[in-house]
């Protein structure tokens, strides 16, 4: 389980500062990642202070053409969130000035992310030792071998240790972004972002499905669009596996094993997922109470409710309106 992650912002705090660490060899999507996210401005979400970082002045890309990065390592000195957004090599061992760094941004309290092969310099300055990981599925077997003391998980599309954090490979590392933002910012400012970028502002999937598969993804996919778009809408009712596999005409077993296919978890871990996001909305947009939240999302209790944010957010459902509701001038 992820710990819980340091206190949720509140309006009088400055500014989060946010500092991406670039390299030699970088890959510009890589790069262009949590820029994006975090660096650009978006209409309705506070503005972070971002900085892009290196430890030299002049850098080259992966597909030609040079970068110029004014700032060094000591950006990391004063960051609140440092994000590794890849990593040139896997065999490479990270320079010693960027592994003391990194040792010493966390030392001083600040979160460090390791978005797809990021996961290896943030290994490499025994960050991630005795906790859960994950990087791309192409080099899990090998990250595994290299770093025995980190718990791989090959399976999801991002880890949350609360001090650290990884993600699986190159769009994952835009889930990533997007979950810190809605921890930094509420659920609302991540689906703004999300909304802007076109893209989903959560995914309960996880990377096993894009891994290499022998056997082509059965053709009822537009059957199972229909089932999530309908239980989407309809959080509150009793859903079951079983109810869902009746609305897309398919057995239980078939249903449950092209879900995991299809969406790289389980019917009813990404039903949980939707319910506590659509809480997370509730909470900050409306004025309901606990109980009616968690009525409206189908978690029935207020203590189901509260148990759900402890063990995936690491705060209480109060705690959250009170660090969000006044961005929607409450």
């Amino acid at each position: 389980m992820p710990r819980p992650s340091k206190t949720l912002p509140t309006p009088d705090q400055p500014a989060v500062r946010v500092v991406v660490v670039a390299f030699d060899g970088i890959s510009p999507f890589h790069l262009a990642v949590p820029c994006v996210v975090f660096g650009d401005r978006h209409p309705g979400v506070a503005p972070f202070d971002f900085r892009v970082c290196a430890a030299d002045r002049r850098l080259r890309t992966t597909v030609g053409y040079e970068l110029r990065v004014d700032r060094g390592l000591a950006a990391l000195r004063r960051a609140d969130v440092v994000i590794v957004p890849s990593w040139r090599d896997p065999a490479e061992t990270p320079p010693e000035p960027l592994t003391q760094a990194l040792r010493a941004a966390h030392r001083r309290g600040a979160r460090l992310v390791g978005l797809c092969l990021g996961a290896y310099p943030l290994a490499a300055s025994g960050l991630l030792d005795g906790r859960r990981a994950t990087t791309h599925w192409s080099v899990a077997d090998d990250f595994a071998q290299r770093f025995a003391a980190v718990q791989v998980d090959r399976e999801v599309l991002y880890v949350d240790e609360g001090d650290v954090v990884t993600s699986a490979g190159t769009a994952a590392g835009m889930d990533c972004c997007l979950h810190i933002l809605r921890q930094l910012r509420g659920a609302e400012a991540a689906s703004r972002v999300a909304r802007h970028l076109v893209i989903a502002p959560h995914r309960a999937g996880g990377q096993a499905q894009f891994i290499e598969q022998p056997v082509p993804v059965a053709a009822a996919d537009a059957r199972l669009a229909r089932v999530l778009e309908q239980v989407a809408h309809d959080l509150a009712a009793p859903h079951t596996v079983d109810s869902m596999a009746a609305l897309a005409a398919m057995s239980r077993r078939s249903f449950t094993r092209h879900f995991r296919l299809v969406c790289g978890t389980t019917p009813m871990a990404w039903l949980a997922a939707q319910r506590l996001a659509q809480a997370q909305r509730l909470l900050e947009q409306s004025e309901l109470s606990i109980d009616a939240v968690a009525e409206a999302v189908g978690m029935g209790t207020a203590a189901a409710l509260r148990q759900q944010f402890r063990q995936h957010i690491g705060v209480s459902p109060t705690a959250w309106r009170k660090s969000f509701a006044y961005r929607a001038g409450r």
